[in-house]
Order: C-alpha cells, then structure tokens, then sequence
C-alpha cells in the first residue's frame, strides 16, 4: 500500500501494523515510538488482571513492525489483511497519533452507524461531561 505524504510525514520511516481494537476491523498504524510508548503502559498493568492480558495478547500479537520505503509503500502482513477483510479499495483515516486502514466497503458500512451516533444527543452530553 502506498501512505500518502502527509501520513507518512506523521507516521515517520518506521512504523507497527496492528489490529484495530473491539469489533472495528480496521488496523491501527502507529508510528514506532507511539507504539512503544502505549506497549509500556500496557507493561505496567498487573498481570492479575486478566482483561489486560487478553487484550495485550490480541493488540502485541498481531503487531507487525514495517518501513516505508521512498515512494512510501508499506507491506501489510497477509494476516493482518485477512483480520481488517482488505480488497482493493481501502479507505485511510488520520486519527491523532495513528492512522487507520478500513477496506472501504466496511468503512461505508461504519460510517453510515458512526455518523447516526455522532448526530445523538446523548453523544454530546457525553462529550461536553469530557469537557470537549
């Protein structure tokens, strides 16, 4: 896949692939130092709890470390594309400190539910006790 420049300006040279987090089958693209820093603090929950080793597990697991080359393309494990239902046709979106790859049929498909919730009130009470 090829990032456009103003991802790969983001992301840097190197870069983790990993599975998006609930039942979004998208993937999570973090720059390097981004995922090891959140992988840090995964590391210092207890391991008592068993949540946090479930999903560390699932989240590490399926982690994938790649490098841009010059042009920008990136290899996606075929793993990974077999978890987010990948096909010709994905969608990229910047999301703070990481960008997600959504096949786009799927994406259309969430967007059409995210876009109903986003529009309830109860969402922006919810967001205004965040204080945002």
């Amino acid at each position: 896949m090829i990032l456009p420049r103003k991802f790969r300006d983001e992301l840097g040279q190197d870069m983790v692939i990993t599975k998006g987090v609930g039942k979004e089958r998208c993937l999570y693209v973090f720059p390097q130092g981004e995922f090891e820093a959140f992988a840090a603090k995964l590391h210092s929950q207890p391991l008592t709890a068993r949540p946090t080793r479930d999903f560390a597990r699932m989240f590490v697991a399926g982690a994938s470390s790649e490098s841009a080359d010059s042009q920008g393309r990136v290899v996606i494990p075929q793993t990974l594309r077999e978890y987010a239902g990948l096909s010709k046709d994905v969608v990229l979106l910047g999301q703070i400190r990481r960008v997600e790859i959504w096949d786009k049929a799927e994406w259309e498909r969430y967007r059409a539910v995210a876009e109903a919730a986003y529009a309830d009130e109860t969402n922006a009470a919810h967001l205004a006790e965040l204080g945002i």
